[in-house]
């Protein structure tokens, strides 16, 4: 599993530009069933998406494609967590 964080960049101010392809990146990846939730960070900083169900390597591809990314509108970190607890309703996290 991973947490993905999107940290806006120096070129924040576009991404009203960008902001329809970044929906439907999104869109994909919870179509796919790669990503479980994705969310603002607070105050303002940019994103963050839990993923799950892909390698990192392809994560990272995947990532790549987000126009968000790719025009340099956020900044992105890829951290991976191998989940050994849950709540009872996140057991299928658990590998």
């Amino acid at each position: 599993m991973f947490i993905v964080l999107l940290r806006f960049s120096a070129n924040r101010a576009s991404a009203g530009q960008f902001m329809e392809g970044h929906k439907a990146w999104l869109k994909r990846g919870f179509d796919d069933g790669v990503f479980l939730l994705a969310g603002s960070l607070q105050p303002g900083l940019g994103g963050g998406i839990v993923a799950h169900n892909v390698s990192r390597e392809t994560l990272q591809a995947r990532v790549e494609e987000d126009p968000f990314v790719a025009e340099d509108v956020v900044g992105f970190e890829i951290f991976e967590i191998s989940p050994s607890r849950a709540d009872n309703r996140l057991e299928f996290l658990i590998a």
